[in-house]
């Protein structure tokens, strides 16, 4: 990771949103880049989930014979002079097995930015509206856990630029207490920090029935604690979305004590100072 000296951008980037092209979000690349000129964001990032040989969770990504498709969106706009620049990313999901596939698809495809998310504990979808009623039957605490053990083996991999949405079980607004959410993420944010791997400030939790910001500001403080780099996504699925609440992010890590936030390309962060407004 590079260190900068540059002055302060004029607004946050945006590294996280996702196209039609995950069957779950409305819009093309073009709209959502429309979008974002309009609200005078400099940089984005398109993080569409990212396909896989082996049909893991195919009703919320593209399938592998798709992709071509999703990079010719990013090169026909990718030129254009007219903000914002755009970066070409991926939100690949860590699961048993998927280093088989991504360890040499990740280099070969050349992104400028790999998220890394956790959406399932075993073969259970826990923040999937559909799969919400399973959390009336479970132990608080020990799926937080094991889902942090997931996250874990996601940063070991070293596969990843950042994780996003780290705090994601808390979507339907089951969560441990404090105390004990404090002593099992604790472990997870040491190994963050000394892997190097980012972290997203991701506000689509907003938008979700817990009504709060991803991560939530305990873990945003101890991440700061530890040096943790951050970057900013909406986890825009359409195009109105964009850049949405990121006043709120950017309060949140003054808040904590952040003063810098990186930026990406060639899967290269570059530490930027904080903007004065987002």
């Amino acid at each position: 990771m590079k260190s900068s000296q540059q002055n302060q951008a004029d607004k946050l980037p945006d590294y996280h949103f996702h196209t039609k092209l995950c069957k779950h979000a409305t819009g093309e690349l073009r709209d959502f880049a429309h979008s974002a000129g309009l609200k005078g964001i400099p940089e984005i990032c398109c993080t569409d989930h990212a396909p896989n040989p082996d049909e893991y969770d195919p009703k919320h990504r593209m399938e592998l014979k798709q992709f071509p498709l999703y990079r010719a969106a990013f090169e026909e706009l990718k030129g254009n002079e007219k903000p914002p620049e755009f970066l070409f990313g991926i939100e690949a999901d860590y699961y048993n097995g998927c280093e088989a596939f991504l360890t040499n698809w990740l280099v070969r495809e050349h992104f400028d930015f790999v998220l890394g998310s956790v959406h399932f504990i075993d073969n259970w979808g826990f923040d999937n509206p559909a799969e919400r009623h399973i959390w009336d039957s479970v132990d608080i605490s020990t799926t937080w856990k094991r889902y942090f053990d997931v996250v874990a083996k996601l940063v070991d991999t070293r596969l990843f630029d950042a994780v996003s949405h780290l705090d994601l079980p808390k979507k339907f607004g089951h969560r441990p207490p404090d105390k004990a959410l404090k002593e099992m993420i604790a472990p997870l944010l040491d190994r963050m920090a000394t892997t190097g791997i980012g972290m997203e400030i991701n506000t689509s939790g907003l938008r979700k029935p817990v009504k709060e910001i991803y991560p939530s500001p305990l873990i945003l403080e101890m991440a700061c604690e530890r040096g943790i780099p951050i970057c900013f996504g909406s986890d825009s699925h359409s195009p109105e979305e964009m850049g949405s609440d990121f006043d709120r992010a950017l309060a949140l890590a003054r808040e904590v004590a952040y003063t810098h936030f990186f930026r990406i390309k060639n899967r290269k962060k570059v530490m930027a100072l904080l903007p004065e407004t987002a």
